[in-house]
């Protein structure tokens, strides 16, 4: 496995890939990777000939008040697990690389990107958009693996690559779950265990839906007062609601192009996750 670690060498590597005209996939995390990820990059690695993940702790995608220092850093934990499964090569630059000085600003869709996560942390997506695209340019990929757990950047990022005509297929993957249910997120560590344990109102929250929705319940109004009673016992619900892929409002679920979104606060801890349905 090649470790990169800055943009000239990135940028040698990927000219070396050019002249086998072989498929390349690529995963964008930020270190600390778990199953979630991990899902990603065997999909990737099923799916292409080569397979890049970059580690990079994002700045920009970070407010003032969030948790950019005491976000974990596990890079070798995280190189030998990608070396282990068969990837083929981590970029992990550092932030002085990425980035110079007065960087040309990149804004996400007014509708879509200052919504949900976007309206309680208004600079996020043009961070993520910023960061990603830098990416894509770098590595150039023909597919890019994102988890659907993060929906709202996963749209964002597929009309990012519609809109400025990239030549990459965005990839989803299903959200992945821990044995009790709760959707796997790097930032689970910060939660006690008595936490962890109110957590669980989420992903049962999500079932009740679900089930509610396959029983043909289509009402958004019936649907949205079970969520929020479900998810009660929270210290703070940032939103729980129903939205198409475009992220307007529904007033009746849309099979097929119908997401509820929800995100909580627990303690210290936001944690998100969704049903696409």
């Amino acid at each position: 496995m090649n470790l990169i670690q800055n943009v000239s060498q990135m940028r040698d590597y990927r000219s070396s890939l050019a002249q086998n005209n072989q498929s390349i996939g690529f995963v964008a995390t930020m270190g600390a990777l778990h199953q979630g990820h991990l899902s990603l990059i065997q999909t990737s690695l099923a799916q292409n000939d080569y397979t890049i993940v970059s580690i990079f702790v994002n700045p920009t995608q970070f407010s003032e008040n969030e948790d950019f220092g005491a976000y974990p850093r596990t890079l070798e934990q995280d190189l030998a697990l990608c070396e282990k499964v068969g990837v083929n090569a981590v970029f992990a630059p550092n932030t002085q690389d990425m980035y110079s000085t007065d960087e040309i600003s990149f804004n996400p869709p007014c509708k879509m990107g200052y919504i949900l996560e976007g309206f309680d942390r208004p600079t996020h997506f043009a961070g993520v958009l910023q960061v990603v695209l830098k990416l894509f340019h770098l590595i150039m990929p023909h597919r890019a693996y994102f988890g659907q757990k993060d929906a709202q950047q996963v749209l964002i990022v597929q009309k990012m690559v519609k809109d400025l005509f990239l030549p990459i297929e965005i990839v989803p993957c299903p959200i992945q779950r821990d044995n009790d249910g709760l959707a796997l997120s790097s930032r689970n560590i910060y939660l006690s265990a008595a936490d962890r344990e109110r957590a669980l109102c989420i992903p049962h929250t999500i079932m009740c839906i679900k089930d509610e929705i396959q029983k043909g319940q289509t009402e958004i109004a019936h649907l949205r007062a079970l969520a929020l009673e479900g998810l009660e016992s929270m210290d703070r619900i940032f939103y729980a609601d129903f939205y198409n892929h475009s992220l307007e409002n529904l007033t009746q679920i849309v099979s097929g192009d119908s997401i509820f979104l929800v995100a909580v606060k627990i303690g210290q801890t936001r944690l998100l996750d969704n049903l696409w349905i």
